[in-house]
């Protein structure tokens, strides 16, 4: 006597799975992958005992191994319509699906879905690929320890608070870190702001504009660093243009105009537009166009001190230069112990974009370049 298997559930079931894979597969027009139980095997049909067989014993009862915790914000959302490739696609990228409207029946999402929630992201600010960091934690009571004052944040540290959280969960950093030699630099700069100080209307040479000169040669040499990654398009946008962002401290917070096409001003040029847009930033005079398009950036910390720091790329740019106090120290040169300016500098970047002998040769070069400026131009 041959067994009966009982398969007209399954049948209802599968045609269920099959409907939402073909209106998936409409959606994105890619095929669906089916999906399959936690434990990676589909469950065998159900059949009833042959005659004069005794059935086998039921372990149900016995407690099962538990596996192992998949990541709460891609992996364990089984109330979320998704098919396991769309579910990857949004880990990838950084996706939390709870936060995407499906489009497909019934609210299943499809990769279109994704798509398109980055894309909006990247434009409005929303949480997006590039944007959420993980949910801030609430904080204890510090009252119950003492005396305490609340402040509203301003604007600006919130923008701030939001723009190096969103580039520290986005970008891999690495810091590459040199030093060079700029006593003959700087004793040239000393020299130049002297015999222009009865030009009023000159402004001075400082090295940050001539380090925004130099940085601008190196764009030109090593594009990958004056480039974006794109991670939802899996390209590399290299730009032709180079517009270097220099960080201004002011009363209500860190600023960071702009100085367009670096590459086409001289240093007079560029130390004089610095010093205009530095002052109209403090004055709250600075337009938001004139902070935005950076394709570099500069943050110059060397008149408060300090001998390095680590400072944060900002999204989408693939790097920045930290540039710290110069110091005075003995240098062996010709069978002898000479004093001489050093200058720290420190190289932030995104490593999907840039290497690590990349970033070293790029620093090097930048630092001969402020040691011996006819580097710059023997290529």
């Amino acid at each position: 006597m041959i067994a009966r298997v009982d398969t007209e559930a399954g049948s209802e079931k599968s045609a269920s799975k099959q409907q939402d894979a073909d209106e998936e597969e409409k959606t994105t027009g890619q095929p669906v992958e089916p999906e399959v139980p936690e434990d990676g095997q589909a469950e065998p049909p159900r059949q009833e005992p042959k005659e004069g067989v005794p059935a086998e014993k039921d372990h149900s009862s016995r407690p099962a191994v538990q596996p192992e915790k998949p990541d709460e914000d891609f992996d364990s959302f089984a109330d979320i319509p998704a098919s396991p490739s769309v579910r990857r696609l949004a880990r990838e990228l950084g996706v939390n699906l709870k936060l995407v409207q499906g489009s497909a029946s019934g609210g299943r999402i499809s990769e279109s879905d994704i798509k398109a929630f980055v894309k909006k992201g990247e434009v409005f600010g929303a949480a997006g690929m590039d944007a959420i960091p993980p949910a801030p934690s609430e904080l204890p009571d510090f009252s119950q320890w003492g005396e305490i004052e609340s402040v509203e944040l301003s604007k600006i540290r919130r923008l701030t608070a939001e723009s190096t959280s969103r580039s520290w969960h986005q970008v891999p950093h690495v810091t590459q870190f040199d030093q060079a030699d700029v006593t003959d630099l700087q004793n040239f700069i000393a020299q130049h702001n002297e015999n222009q100080k009865e030009q009023k209307s000159a402004a001075r040479l400082t090295i940050t504009a001539v380090l925004i000169r130099v940085c601008a040669e190196a764009l030109k040499k090593f594009p990958q660093f004056n480039a974006s990654i794109d991670m939802l398009g899996q390209k590399l946008i290299l730009k032709k243009y180079i517009h270097i962002g220099v960080m201004v401290a002011t009363s209500r917070g860190l600023m960071v105009p702009v100085i367009r096409n670096a590459e086409r001003k001289s240093i007079s040029k560029l130390a004089g537009e610095l010093s205009d847009l530095a002052e109209r930033a403090r004055n709250r005079k600075i337009k938001p166009d004139e902070m935005q398009g950076g394709t570099f950036s500069i943050s110059n910390q060397g008149g408060i001190g300090g001998i390095a720091f680590t400072p944060i790329v900002l999204w989408p740019q693939a790097a920045i230069l930290g540039v710290s106090r110069s110091s005075t120290i003995p240098v062996y040169c010709d069978g002898e112990f000479r004093p001489r300016k050093v200058l720290p500098l420190s190289l932030s970047y995104d490593h999907r974009i840039i290497d690590g002998a990349d970033s070293a040769r790029f620093l090097r070069w930048v630092c001969e370049s402020l040691e011996q400026p006819f580097t710059m131009f023997l290529e």
